[in-house]
């Protein structure tokens, strides 16, 4: 802001019907800056909004811990579910990847509670009559993946091609069941069942 061109007291910024002034002074918090015709310094506006910033991210940031909070959460997934997966699949890969990496730091016990969940729903999904050579198939696929990983840098998973629990049908956790794809794909696909390739 050129404050050259502005008037020098309020009167006269009232008189010209402009929206600020400046005098050259410092104000009483010792701020020299343009002042607003109908209000304050505008430095320390800027400190007052960046002070009730901050306390605005503490009310919002307890508010999502709280109960009312969390249940409004659900409530919003629930009734825009398809609008919240289509935004986050939006993101870049890599904000992706960090806001998942930050979730899991902070969320290391309900991190360790969906683990136990995915192997009770994988040993739950196992038959019984799968032979050692067909689990060890098994192993070998997520020791492909974790590879993977560590060589390209991108993160790569084991999948179910008919989801363990799909929309319509449910699969197996059994070797010709699973494929090794990026997470990037693996969240596109969700729990939906996928028709196959067409063959040419």
């Amino acid at each position: 802001m050129d404050t050259t061109k502005l008037p020098k007291t309020r009167a006269e910024a009232k008189a010209a019907g402009a929206k600020y002034y400046f005098t050259g002074e410092p104000c009483k918090h010792g701020h020299t800056a343009p002042r607003k015709t109908k209000g304050a310094c505008i430095e320390c506006l800027k400190a007052a909004w960046q002070e009730g910033a901050v306390s605005r991210a503490g009310y919002f940031a307890n508010y999502n811990q709280s109960e009312a909070g969390l249940t409004a959460k659900q409530e919003y997934y629930k009734r825009n579910k398809q609008i919240v997966i289509a935004r986050a699949q939006a993101r870049p890969v890599e904000e992706q990847r960090l806001y998942r990496a930050t979730w899991k730091a902070n969320n290391p016990l309900q991190v360790l509670a969906d683990n136990k969940v995915r192997r009770r729903k994988h040993r739950n999904a196992t038959p019984p009559w799968l032979s050692r050579k067909q689990k060890s198939e098994i192993r070998q696929l997520y020791q492909i993946a974790m590879t993977m990983t560590q060589t390209t840098g991108e993160q790569y998973v084991v999948d179910h091609i008919i989801p363990l629990q799909g929309e319509t049908v449910c699969g197996l956790h059994v070797p010709w069941n699973l494929r090794v794809i990026t997470q990037e794909e693996n969240l596109k696909k969700s729990n939906k069942l996928l028709a196959p390739p067409e063959k040419v």
